[in-house]
């Protein structure tokens, strides 16, 4: 990892001198700003000097080993490379284990003095936590500087710390799209630093199978891969070495790795491997889009029981852990319905339903994975026909059924997408880049509480904690990874270290701006608030227009009006631009270290009113369309041919039906969709339209021009319209991209004046055609 000094924070000095070989070089902290907040943290008079002849002082292999693994962050950090020792002496770190210390296992106290320095713990993963908050107490320092005579100068302190909750996760999701060994342990490292334990390995899903099970090569030869001859292959897979490598990696930072098979959905990796574990054998092939699919593992086969002991039998060896993850969620019953085995086992096994015959599917896996002393997770669908007392529970879809498992004395992982899902916009969607869906900002995030107010005192217990889940839909690289899950994570980290009443958003963000440049350090990929405000990047106005900006937190706002791109020393927005000519705004956010954010391109638009048609056309109500058969990733791939079919629609949303997100997609019906007429715009004024659809045309101005990867959330535009009937066109492509299938979205186009907040539909009552035989063009 590359060491370098990238900013200087206002609680690091640094004192530095290089006229000489040998003078030295101090690097002062005196603030501690430690995160996950510390249980107790009193602040002392006086220092402790960290120099090259500070030692570790050890007793046992354990503390030898963490000594050790501390030697090489301190080096990274500062170029010090210290020793360690069994005899007590001054300028020294002392790593002591000793089990009467009033504290959870994985508490410490952490003792700074004038000469040497105490972590003392019950075990050594309380000592790993202390001597983590010891690091963030450490500067960085340039490589350009000697360090043979460094000193590394921290604060006297007393801290006495312990984890509010024994859970502490996060999920990535590697079936989506696949991320690196390389990449885990990146995050792994990050992970440690912030006292997060557990890592939850989402292996298994409809778009991809991931591990290597050697009894079934197919998994990985047929399930590793998704696309065809006419579309990109998309494939990886870990090995069971891999799989080895990263669990080791991730124990030696006290990091469980939770591994995820799901079942009995989510399988069509499976069945594209093995079609004979489905109801109905037939071929099956890797699902391309996101969602949920019917085709599921048939409860009602045997065989399909001896394949998932066979699997779990490999998984259990590879992974050392208490808790194993079976998965249950979204499960479409319809193949159990058809099929006459699983008709025939709920009446052999007096089952109520197919709901129940899940129950039955889960208690016979969770009897598998008891034989390898697995407890079982699963996600909070298999509540609805019943679980077994063993059973844990890990709550997504709102805490209800978190709720109901512990009040029914379960344990339990919450983990609600409203606040924790890391896959979803952390600001507004006009701005940040394509995301899932949903809205879950920093201080939402902050803000949650794993103890609903609902669950009863004396069950309060069985809540484990909280994870933070990355589904990796829209998640396709590295970089956009890191994006979304920093700095929510963090935020998720100190809800699961930090007691309830310790926790204050305004004094979280301080300490987060010591953490990014350590985030730097490590070259992580983060978020930094993008300057919200309009909704759309392109602004017309008459006479002259105001534009106020926000941030989801607060930081500074620099932009410019000349096209230049903003940096550190543009003008600094401090209230509501004005403008009364035409402009480019281009505005981004700066920490206070000095990174500066992605930039923001306004179009500023001035205008004069566009004129309406002529009254005396003569029009009816509807739209004529045009319909071209074909798949067209883009309107530029539309061929100049004979449409295959020419009509009326008296609606927009006529122009095709929308299909249950996840689901049904016939590719019968890929196309592109002329709709061409006139929209009657009610009286003069600026009109925001939104849409999904790859082009809107009013008069002869292109105001809408789809250019996102998918079309999933609606584009916003601008024009200045006179009350009246105008053109309008509409292209309406019927595809997939990215997973994502345009058959999920309605056609439509909504619309609101200037000041208006909520968007309405454009309904059949304002749309009207011309009557004529005149042909409709493609452009």
């Amino acid at each position: 990892m590359k060491k370098s000094i990238f900013y200087i924070l206002s609680i690091i000095i640094f004192f530095i001198s290089c006229h000489e070989k040998n003078t030295p070089i101090t690097a002062v902290n005196t603030n501690p700003r430690i995160t996950p907040m510390p249980l107790s943290l009193l602040e002392k008079q006086g220092t402790f000097t960290i120099d090259k002849k500070t030692s570790f002082i050890v007793k046992t292999n354990e503390t030898q080993k963490i000594a050790l693994f501390f030697i090489d962050v301190i080096y990274e950090k500062t170029g010090l490379y210290l020793s360690t020792s069994d005899q007590k002496k001054d300028n020294s770190i002392y790593l002591v284990i000793d089990p009467s210390v009033e504290l959870t296992e994985e508490g410490y106290l952490l003792k700074t003095y004038k000469n040497h320095i105490e972590i003392i713990s019950k075990t050594a993963k309380g000592l790993f936590y202390g001597a983590q908050s010891l690091m963030q107490l450490l500067p960085f320092v340039s490589d350009d500087d000697s360090h043979e005579n460094l000193q590394v100068i921290i604060p006297s302190i007393d801290i006495k710390d312990e984890p509010a909750f024994k859970w502490r996760g996060v999920l990535l999701d590697v079936s989506r799209h696949f991320f690196t060994v390389e990449f885990i342990k990146k995050q792994l490292d990050f992970l440690a630093t912030l006292k997060i334990n557990k890592f939850h390995w989402h292996l298994t899903d409809d778009q991809g199978w991931r591990i290597e099970i050697k009894q079934y090569p197919k998994l990985t030869e047929i399930g590793a891969k998704r696309g065809n001859k006419n579309s990109t292959i998309y494939h990886g897979f870990y090995t069971q070495e891999d799989i080895k490598e990263v669990v080791a990696y991730a124990k030696e930072r006290f990091i469980d790795v939770i591994p995820e098979f799901d079942m009995p959905g989510h399988a069509k990796a499976i069945l594209a491997s093995y079609p004979e574990l489905a109801c109905e054998e037939k071929p099956f092939e890797i699902r391309e889009i996101w969602g949920v699919d019917y085709n599921i593992l048939c409860a009602g086969k045997e065989e399909v029981y001896v394949f998932i002991e066979n699997v779990i039998t490999e998984m259990a060896a590879l992974f050392p852990y208490k808790y194993f993850h079976v998965g249950g969620d979204e499960v479409p019953k319809r193949s159990w319905i058809e099929s006459e085995l699983c008709q025939k086992l709920i009446k052999k096994e007096g089952l109520k339903d197919e709901a129940e015959l899940q129950s039955y599917f889960m208690a016979r896996v969770e009897k598998i994975l008891h034989k390898y002393n697995k407890t079982m997770v699963g996600w909070d669908e298999i509540l609805e026909g019943g679980i077994t007392k063993t059973t844990n529970i890990m709550s997504w879809q709102g805490e209800k059924g978190g709720i109901k498992a512990v009040n029914e004395g379960h344990d339990v992982i919450m983990t609600p997408l409203d606040y924790v899902y890391l896959n979803f916009y952390q600001g507004n969607k006009q701005v940040e880049p394509m995301a899932f869906g949903g809205h879950t900002p920093l201080k939402k995030t902050y803000s949650y509480n794993p103890i609903p107010k609902a669950i009863k005192e004396h069950r309060r217990h069985h809540i484990l904690g909280l994870q933070g889940n990355l589904w990796a839909e829209q998640t396709d690289n590295d970089k956009i990874a890191e994006y979304q899950l920093y700095p929510r994570l963090i935020a998720i980290a100190e809800t699961g270290w930090t007691i309830e009443k310790n926790k204050n958003f305004n004094n979280f963000l301080n300490r987060l701006n010591s953490l990014y440049p350590i985030l730097d350090h490590h070259e992580i990929n983060y978020h930094i608030p993008l300057p919200e405000g309009p909704s759309s990047d392109r602004i017309v106005f008459i006479d002259s227009v105001s534009i106020p900006f926000n941030t989801t937190h607060p930081v500074k706002m620099v932009y410019t009006t000349d096209g230049s791109n903003p940096t550190n020393k543009s003008e600094e927005y401090s209230k509501t631009l004005t403008f009364n000519e035409t402009s480019i705004l281009k505005i981004a956010s700066i920490l206070p270290h000095g990174k500066i954010s992605k930039t923001r391109t306004i179009d500023i638009v001035k205008q004069s009113y566009l004129s309406p048609i002529s009254e005396s056309m003569d029009l009816s109500p509807g739209l004529k369309t045009k319909t071209i058969k074909g798949h067209f990733s883009s309107v530029d791939d539309i061929r100049k041919e004979n449409p295959s079919k020419i009509s009326i629609v008296q609606s927009i949303k006529e122009a095709n039906t929308t299909f249950d997100w996840g689901h049904e997609v016939k590719k019968e019906n890929f196309k592109a969709v002329f709709l061409e007429g006139y929209i009657d715009i009610p009286e003069d004024g600026i009109y925001y339209f939104s849409s999904t659809q790859d082009q809107i045309w009013i008069g002869n101005q292109l105001v809408i021009d789809y250019k996102k990867t998918i079309k999933k959330h609606p584009e916003e535009s601008s024009i200045a319209l006179k009350k009246g009937k105008h053109k309008l066109k509409i292209v309406y492509l019927n595809n997939i991209k990215k997973g994502w299938a345009s058959d999920w979205n309605t056609v439509e186009l909504k619309y609101r004046k200037e000041l208006d907040k909520e968007y309405k539909t454009v309904n059949e009552k304002m749309i009207f055609y011309k009557n004529s035989n005149r042909s409709l063009s493609l452009k």
